[in-house]
């Protein structure tokens, strides 16, 4: 059975997708057993023969209520880093949504410049940048320069997500006599943010990701408190056990961004509410309002546009 599409598969391609789903099995079960085999070896350090990196000695930090003292500051100092940079970003991004969309060059043109330069510089350098020549301190330092980097990118999603739009929801907004600042902060750039919510979502993983960036700067984030501190404190033999506690709080965090963010995406698309089988919910104010306007640029026949 077949469509234009699809052609479903023969004897012939059947057996080789097997022999490859075979192959790609044994070789996933080869690469576990090697890593496997790695991890449960004795480590040599020194001369002196150290247990391997799943003997339960290497683990024996986890009932200390120090050790997830210091981890609860630096995962505090993460996400307060990355909270602050994050609604900086939002802004920013706004902001640059709206002088990229202006109808003046001599207002866009120079918006796209810095957005270039920006969007080009490391977010590093920036970082260190920001410390030497303002002295701002490593927590503000790695703020600005995420919100600088991260606004420029959220901006180019949110204009995206305006030039996607229907030319007909600004001349309607603009027909029932809403300004163009109106129109855009009041009709557009909901939609256009509802509709770029998992880029904007992806790139603040990102810039939660970033911070870690921070340890250069000597900010205390999660990757500086556990590996750099907790590992200096309690020796390399337990850097892999550390590294692994770090991995497993990340995923942790974002996950749960991730979650929220679908969570939050399916809430705005049903207007706050379940929605219904066999149909979507539909508000009545905002049908009448968008039936009053078309009907207003109909009339007027010289709705303003772009």
């Amino acid at each position: 059975m077949s469509n234009i599409l699809f052609d479903a598969p023969g004897p012939k391609a059947r057996r080789r997708s097997r022999i490859i789903s075979i192959i790609g099995i044994v070789g996933i079960l080869a690469l576990g057993v090697w890593v496997y085999t790695i991890l449960a070896a004795p480590r040599v350090s020194g001369g002196v023969e150290t247990p391997s990196f799943l003997d339960p000695s290497r683990w024996d930090f986890l009932p200390y209520t120090e050790f997830w003292g210091s981890v609860g500051r630096g995962v505090l100092a993460t996400l307060q880093a990355a909270a602050v940079a994050a609604v900086g970003a939002l802004i920013l991004g706004v902001i640059f949504a709206l002088l990229r969309s202006s109808d003046h060059a001599i207002v866009r043109v120079p918006v796209a410049i810095l957005q270039e330069f920006l969007r080009g510089m490391p977010v590093l350098l920036m970082m260190l940048f920001i410390l030497l020549l303002a002295s701002t301190g490593a927590f503000w330092a790695v703020v600005i320069a995420l919100v600088l980097y991260n606004g420029t990118l959220i901006g180019e999603a949110l204009r995206a997500g305006l030039v996607a739009l229907p030319r007909g929801q600004r001349e309607a907004a603009l027909a029932i006599g809403m300004r163009s600042l109106q129109s855009r902060m009041l009709v557009e750039f909901p939609q256009a943010f509802r509709q770029m919510l998992p880029i904007i979502v992806a790139q603040l993983v990102v810039l939660l990701k970033d911070t870690a960036l921070g340890y250069i700067v000597a900010y205390p984030e999660l990757i500086r408190t556990v590996i750099y501190n907790l590992g200096s404190y309690y020796g390399n033999r337990y850097l892999l056990s550390l590294f692994v506690v770090t991995l497993v709080i990340y995923l942790a965090i974002n996950l749960s961004i991730s979650w929220f963010a679908r969570w939050l995406s399916r809430r705005t698309a049903s207007g706050g509410r379940k929605a219904k089988r066999g149909g979507s919910d539909v508000d009545p104010d905002q049908a009448i309002l968008v039936a009053q306007a078309s009907a207003s640029a109909r009339q007027s026949g010289n709705a303003p546009g772009y």
